[in-house]
């Protein structure tokens, strides 16, 4: 077993664990710790804490995921003051090994590595993934995250890609107006504008000035839970018409990454889960024409893990030899 310290880095809350990991790198997490990241001057400061709260010697391995872009000089936090510079980093955490992972990213290894249990059939076949092929991970959120899992002789390999910021397509004339809308917004509409947490409110203004309806201006955390609850007829209308361009989003999203499999992940989802199935999801995602019949035969899974940031960043790490 191999011991690490895990660490799930956002602009509101940072995470960590101690984690031991199998010799195929399936994490079992220790005791979880969470701090705001207001509280602290900087990523050093918070390891303290946590080193501290530990009480013991941490160990000198580690693998930190970042809610946000990997691969810069330098490493900024989105509502936080944090400012990473990945070159020193393990030197200033006093570290030996270290790997440093885009928060999808490490949903996608998450999803590599979780058990079955994990991942709860929502549509399709309920078959095991591909020994040889890819396995779409999609997540909603403050953007659209987009991975893909390659398997190759049974083994995954975790492909972080930018699928968020591909345009939208529209596949009806509600869409194409709606499009419309957003291009005097936004002028490149990518698919985030759409399928995202803050999509829904595209959609709901958008709605509501290609009909000339009267509506009351949420925020999104108010819309969602008017949406899901039902209390607003007209975030409800929005919220279904999400669903079908998510269901849209997310199949054209599995033929380009090899129709295979799907696992759909995040908080938004999970809030969905009962919704879903008698939405216009999968109808949509099974809208492809000649490979309608081949769509609807594609497992579509939720990604259930408490701490999925955690447990991906975890199963992310690799030890040098």
């Amino acid at each position: 077993m191999t011991d690490i310290i895990a660490a799930d880095i956002g602009g509101t809350n940072a995470r960590f664990a101690r984690a031991k990991l199998s010799a195929r790198n399936v994490p079992t997490l220790g005791k979880v710790r969470k701090y705001k990241v207001a509280d602290f001057p900087s990523l050093q400061a918070c390891w303290a804490a946590f080193a501290r709260d530990e009480g013991d010697d941490l160990p000198k391995a580690a693998s930190i995921a970042f809610a946000t872009a990997i691969g810069r000089d330098v490493i900024k936090l989105t509502n936080s003051s944090w400012t990473i510079r990945p070159d020193t980093l393990d030197e200033d955490l006093g570290l030996t090994q270290m790997r440093l992972v885009n928060d999808f990213e490490a949903v996608a290894h998450a999803v590599a590595r979780l058990p079955q249990d994990n991942l709860p059939l929502l549509f399709g076949e309920d078959r095991p993934f591909p020994e040889d092929g890819g396995v779409t991970v999609v997540g909603p959120g403050t953007g659209l995250g987009v991975a893909m899992i390659a398997f190759d002789d049974g083994e995954p390999h975790v492909i972080a890609t930018e699928g968020g910021h591909l345009d939208f397509a529209p596949l009806d004339p509600l869409e194409e107006k709606i499009l419309a809308y957003l291009r005097d917004k936004f002028l490149r509409v990518s698919t985030e504008r759409i399928v995202s947490g803050p999509g829904l409110n595209n959609i709901y203004k958008a709605m509501a000035t290609i009909g000339h309806d009267r509506v009351m201006l949420m925020e999104d955390p108010e819309l969602w839970q008017a949406a899901i609850d039902g209390t607003d007829a007209f975030a409800r209308a929005a919220f279904d018409r999400f669903c079908m361009c998510y269901g849209s989003v997310v199949g054209d999203l599995a033929l380009a990454q090899g129709p295979h499999a799907v696992v759909l992940a995040g908080g938004l989802t999970q809030r969905m889960r009962a919704l879903l199935p008698n939405s216009g999801f999968h109808r949509r995602f099974k809208a492809k024409g000649r490979f309608e019949s081949l769509m609807a035969t594609v497992p579509i899974r939720l990604a259930v893990h408490e701490e999925i940031g955690l447990y991906g960043a975890a199963a992310a790490f690799r030890e040098k030899k």
